[in-house]
């Protein structure tokens, strides 16, 4: 598999979690480390640390059923050991509230850059999501 290859894999496995639910692999793609940050489209839109991100990314992708996702002319750039992925992201499903029993259907029109290092293998160390609307 070519550098480029593994990097898609590794952006569209974030985003199978939530439609797949399997949420073990948002721990094995991103890189546990005191230099990994993330910025969220939802909230809270504090920069975060690895744990924090991982929780709010098990949070939010078990909030929505029936997710799905579209990622729209993505950019990738190889710079040695780093990588930069930029792309628009378009995010929809149910947003479920378990106490209520309610659901809303949400749909976010976004973007998103993602930043990767390779340490043996390329694992993200750093996320940017925005809506655009």
């Amino acid at each position: 598999m070519t550098d480029r290859e593994e990097i898609i894999k590794i952006i569209e496995t974030f985003f199978e979690a939530g439609k797949t639910k399997d949420l073990e692999p948002l721990k094995d793609i991103q890189l546990n480390d005191s230099s990994f940050s993330s910025f969220s489209d939802l909230p809270p839109y504090d920069l975060k640390d690895f744990k924090t991100s991982i929780e709010l990314e098990e949070l939010r992708f078990v909030s929505i059923s029936d997710y799905d996702y579209a990622i729209k002319n993505p950019k990738l750039s190889i710079f040695g050991d780093f990588a930069i992925v930029a792309f628009e992201l378009t995010q929809k499903g149910m947003l479920v509230d378990t106490k209520a029993y309610t659901g809303e259907f949400m749909e976010i029109e976004g973007r998103a850059t993602f930043v990767l290092i390779r340490k043996d293998s390329w694992k993200i160390v750093h996320i940017h999501l925005s809506k655009i609307s």
